[in-house]
């Protein structure tokens, strides 16, 4: 049977590809094709994470090149609408040649012409919603979908009865794996992870810089900066840990992405994490049982990224620190994290027990049983 993967969220497909290479029973009834992004931004040559990911997989990946709606009007966003007819004639060719049994969605904007054109061509659809309130892609994508699978239960009451199932968010194996260890810390001190997501963030990452100094002396800092050329903040943190001394620059580790293979590696040592409140995060978190404090994009969808932050910090598991505050703050309750640490590991056990499971399986055996 063959399986074509796509979609925005790269986090909960990459979670399902290993479930199924994994698992001998799942090996031997499915070949995955990924559709995707090959460059990173559609401003630049940069090669994107997901294709990196993807080859490392031993996998197809299929590139596809789609505009999407935007809610501003520039150059650029007309640009972006003027390759929407385009992104389906691409994804009817990609469909007619790989000839899929089933499609599975990862929503955002690069699914949607792989989906519409599928359920013309009566391809069985299956999608999975990652945020608690669907974005405009998914809730369009739900409309083709024959099943719906979702990661919070209070999401429900958007998808019809019939269709949707409470799956869970699936996780990546590899984040509960040593794999690979890109580095090793040669010191005592405790280990905080900073991230800002596959892309980065530059507010996160002006944020640490501003507090660097002092971070480093109580702590090693683990720095996922991204590789986004427009600021050039890895270049710009690498000169920083240049100007340090020799043993704070052993502390300081900045890298542009991590591998799947060794983020598994970066949690186990991590003792907190910084980073946005993405669902992806948010549900690593919990598996994983890492105290942290949530950054949350300020315009992300429907608010979903300060509603999952609050939510993190209601379940008494950290603190959402606005990206608006001064970086200062970040500091302090960085500190008042880690020194109240055990407090908020002792939350996480209580709620490990209503907590969905086995995600990856659910939507798998789903599939599986409809063919």
């Amino acid at each position: 049977m063959k399986i074509l993967i796509t979609g925005g969220h790269l986090t909960p497909a990459l979670a399902v590809i290993d479930k199924i290479q994994l698992q001998k029973r799942y090996q031997k009834e499915i070949k995955i094709f990924f559709v995707g992004r090959k460059h990173a931004l559609d401003t630049e040559k940069t090669i994107s994470f997901e294709y990196k990911e993807i080859l490392l997989k031993n996998l197809e990946f299929i590139d596809l090149d789609t505009g999407r709606f935007t809610r501003i009007f520039n150059l650029k966003s007309l640009r972006s609408l003027i390759k929407i007819p385009l992104g389906f004639v691409r994804a009817f060719q990609i469909l007619t040649n790989i000839k899929p049994d089933n499609i599975l969605s990862f929503g955002g904007y690069i699914a949607l012409p792989i989906v519409i054109i599928g359920w013309l061509l009566r391809i069985p659809v299956y999608t999975h919603e990652q945020t608690i309130f669907p974005g405009l892609s998914n809730r369009i994508i739900s409309l083709f979908a024959k099943k719906i699978f979702y990661s919070f239960e209070r999401s429900a009451h958007y998808f019809p009865k019939n269709k949707a199932i409470y799956s869970g968010n699936p996780i990546r194996n590899s984040v509960f794996s040593v794999l690979e260890k890109p580095f090793e810390i040669k010191n005592k001190l405790p280990s905080i992870y900073i991230t800002g997501g596959s892309l980065g963030s530059h507010s996160i990452n002006i944020h640490i810089l501003n507090i660097l100094n002092l971070l480093l002396e109580r702590y090693n800092v683990i720095h996922q900066i991204g590789d986004v050329k427009e600021y050039n903040d890895f270049e710009t943190c690498i000169k920083a840990k240049n100007l340090l001394s020799f043993t704070r620059r052993e502390q300081y580790i900045p890298v542009k992405h991590f591998l799947a293979s060794e983020i598994g590696y970066i949690y186990s040592i991590a003792d907190i994490v910084v980073g946005r409140s993405g669902a992806n995060t948010f549900f690593e978190l919990l598996q994983l049982k890492k105290p942290a404090i949530l950054i949350p994009l300020p315009w992300s969808a429907n608010q979903e990224q300060q509603i999952q932050a609050k939510l993190f910090e209601m379940y008494g598991l950290g603190f959402v620190f606005e990206q608006k505050n001064k970086s200062e703050k970040l500091f302090e309750l960085i500190n008042l994290l880690y020194r109240d640490r055990a407090k908020y590991l002792n939350h996480f056990y209580r709620l490990s027990i209503v907590m969905k499971q086995d995600a990856a399986d659910c939507i798998i055996q789903e599939i599986l049983k409809n063919n």
